[in-house]
């Protein structure tokens, strides 16, 4: 008797209820095919040398919050320019290629077709790889939007939307001409990556150019500061979770040959998964000018998010149920194990830090950086280290080099983790309690920044050493895994077969698991899946915009001048904003020591919002006209000469290089497009009115005994400086 037996979620035989044995069926038509093992090796080592590269630029970044001398004295390679680089680096490059890698392995074989293209395949991948290295070119330039995770100009941005646009077709396409009916749980993860994140990028993408290397983002102020955090907090979730959970769906069977766990759970995690995530972005923005309700939003999605997170993980886990004893002697499952226990870690961590009564201690603080480097050290890279071990020597057909630099591998990386979080946990938790002491008569313990900074250096210290630790395990990984290839021979093109779509199942009776319609159905699960991101997205996004109450305008806040948009345009390519904050909360601590709280009015006009999301310096809203002209520019100069002690670089350059103010003009038009009111006289007349304040700012400058042209970028920076805070003060 012939019978056909659909497969289940984990790939083992199972027999549904709507399913039958049906004595002798047709005989089924097998068709001969081969799987692309070429395009998933390319990106296996793209993976692993961006993986080195970017993991190398975040030993240096850690170590130059301690040692200011590692900025090694030029302007390309200073903490503000070369951390988006380290960011971008693991994030869109070790990350990205390693997402890419585990889908067109897994795509070809869950759906038992070859990718739709092989010429879309390769596209895809050089794409992919020319965003990375346009990145590696422009981000030390200063070359950058200063949204956080989005800081590619707008060319970039487009090729971007390109390269994802190859991906979704190759990927659908592949789909659509599969050999299996059933869409196994991976690709629900990965329908969803695809059709989140091209809505993300497209929103918080919105950019008036100026010229080809600058532009102004469409929204300012509050609602910029908004759909950058929508965009930023989804960006983790739907580039650095779900992909990977649908490789850990995937490969987390396979790796311990054992069915997962709950497939009516992985149903429940999907679908509650990407429809609360969305709505929780806000949390990064608690007690900011942010309209109280869409805080509030945040808080309550984030902490209703634990669950799906945590039903994820428990179904990842209980997959290894009774192969406990391989976990001991596999490695690569302890690679797993330690990542899913990350993922649980971390998203336990992300809602409780949305409280308020927490969030009020930890934000701004090294407590955040601790957190989310449990979620990328732990979850992604070490899911990521599991998937190249167990992945390619199966593409070259050869054993794994050395089974004891895998060993070796895991505790370093182990150990890496420990000495990285734990220091930063430390840390985030000294400067929130020091930023907010008082004395028992009422004035701050610790009324300057600079006390707090000299505390945590200890810490940095450790968490470098951490950092290198887990440097180091990826370098031995490298060397490992590039011997094996060597060893073996890739097979580029591996000879399967599979009954044709229409021959695989034979059904009896309806089914009656509603959710059966949409595993056999990729378009109307992508049409699901963006339902699901849009509700919250919508709800959250549009009364920002359409309700004037919620940017109430303030008559005395008007747009900067000419000299202080190229002043304010320094401070962003500098990168002054991943150190500093703009956004004075509503504490005693903070407005003790800054000044009066942060408006939302006040930020109408910023384009961007740089409110930022790290204090390793002070906060700067109201840092106008609380020192001298002379002050800024000895503590560019040298900022210790200032500040005793101070981890700032030095930035010499600012005092010798031209300000170029022919794009004025461009600039202020710009800005006009997207709704800052500058008449056009203003415009037209934008580079002599820079050059008469510049004048001005020298002449105080000698003033104070400094003689500098004022034609300098100083002048510039200073001027814009000044300005910050200072339009509030005219009402009191």
């Amino acid at each position: 008797m012939n019978v056909l037996i659909e497969p289940s979620s984990s790939g083992l035989p199972t027999q549904p209820d709507s399913f039958r044995r049906v004595p002798n069926p047709p005989a089924p038509v097998v068709e001969r095919f081969a799987y692309d093992n070429a395009i998933v090796r390319n990106f296996a080592i793209a993976t692993i040398i961006w993986g080195v590269i970017g993991m190398l630029v975040g030993v240096l970044v850690a170590s130059q919050l301690f040692a200011p001398a590692a900025n090694l004295g030029n302007q390309y390679t200073t903490f503000g320019r070369i951390r988006p680089l380290h960011t971008n680096a693991v994030i869109f490059a070790f990350v990205g290629n390693a997402i890419f890698m585990g889908v067109y392995y897994s795509l070809q074989r869950l759906c038992k077709a070859r990718m739709f293209s092989d010429f879309l395949s390769k596209l895809h991948f050089w794409g992919w790889q020319a965003v990375i290295l346009s990145a590696v070119l422009t981000l030390p330039l200063g070359i950058t939007t200063s949204h956080e995770y989005a800081e590619l100009e707008w060319p970039i941005d487009i090729a971007i939307t390109l390269v994802w646009v190859v991906f979704g077709i190759n990927m659908f396409g592949t789909i659509i001409k599969r050999r299996e009916r059933h869409l196994y749980v991976a690709i629900w993860f990965y329908i969803a990556t695809f059709v989140t994140v091209a809505v993300l990028h497209i929103i918080n993408s919105f950019e008036m150019p100026v010229s080809l290397f600058k532009s102004y983002y469409l929204y300012a102020g509050v609602q910029d500061a908004l759909v950058q955090w929508w965009y930023g907090h989804n960006a983790v979730a739907f580039f650095l979770t779900t992909p990977y959970l649908g490789m850990m769906y995937y490969f987390l069977p396979k790796m311990a040959n054992r069915p997962v766990y709950s497939y009516r759970l992985s149903i429940l995690h999907f679908w509650a998964l990407i429809f609360i995530y969305i709505w929780a972005g806000p949390h990064h923005l608690l007690y900011t000018s942010l309209p109280d309700w869409a805080q509030s939003l945040g808080v309550v999605f984030s902490v209703m998010l634990i669950a799906p997170s945590w039903g994820g993980m428990i179904n990842g886990l209980l997959t290894l149920r009774g192969a406990w004893d391989k976990v001991r002697e596999d490695t690569i499952l302890k690679f797993m194990v330690v990542g899913l226990t990350s993922y649980g870690m971390a998203t336990f961590e992300g809602p409780m830090l949305s409280l308020k009564n927490v969030n009020a201690i930890a934000h701004f603080t090294d407590w955040i950086v601790a957190h989310v480097h449990v979620g990328a050290l732990g979850w992604n890279g070490f899911l990521t280290f599991a998937i190249l071990y167990w992945l390619l020597p199966r593409l070259y057909h050869t054993p794994l080099y050395s089974k004891k630099l895998l060993n070796i591998h895991f505790w370093i990386g182990t150990l890496g983790i420990l000495f990285y979080a734990v220091p930063m946990y430390i840390s985030g938790f000294l400067q929130g309690m020091m930023w907010k002491e008082f004395t028992p008569e009422g004035t701050l313990k610790y009324p300057g920044f600079l006390e707090t900074t000299l505390q945590i250096l200890p810490m940095h210290m450790m968490r470098a050493l951490g950092g290198a630790l887990y440097l180091i395990g990826a370098v031995l990984m490298a060397y490992n895994l590039f011997k094996t290839m060597a060893a073996g021979s890739l097979v580029a093109n591996e000879a399967a077969e599979a009954p044709a779509l229409e021959n695989v199942y034979v059904a009896t009776g309806t089914d009656t698991y509603w959710h059966r319609w949409f595993e056999r159905k990729p378009i109307p699960l992508l049409i699901g899946s963006l339902v699901m991101i849009l509700v919250g997205s919508l709800i959250e996004l549009v009364p920002t915009f359409m309700v004037e109450s919620n940017v109430p305008t303030i008559a005395s806040v008007q747009p900067y001048t000419a000299l202080e948009v190229q002043g304010r345009d320094i401070y962003i390519k500098e990168g002054c904003v991943n150190c500093h904050t703009q956004m004075v909360r509503p504490f005693r601590s903070e407005t003790e020591r800054y000044g009066e709280y942060s408006k939302a009015g006040e930020f109408v006009y910023d384009h961007p919002f740089l409110w930022g999301s790290k204090r390793t310096g002070p906060d700067l809203h109201r840092e106008g006209g609380k020192y001298p002209d002379s002050w800024h520019f000895h503590h560019m100069r040298e900022p210790v000469s200032m500040s005793p002690g101070s981890i700032m670089p030095p930035y010499p350059w600012l005092l010798e290089q031209k300000l170029d103010l022919s794009n004025t003009s461009a600039k202020l038009n710009a800005l006009k497009a997207v709704g800052v009111p500058y008449d056009n006289l203003q415009i037209a007349n934008a580079e002599a009115n820079a050059q008469a304040q510049a004048t001005e700012v020298s002449r105080r400058l000698a003033k104070e005994g400094i003689k500098i042209q004022s034609d300098r970028e100083i002048v510039a920076l200073i001027a814009y400086l000044q300005r910050l805070g200072t339009d509030i003060k005219k009402l009191e």
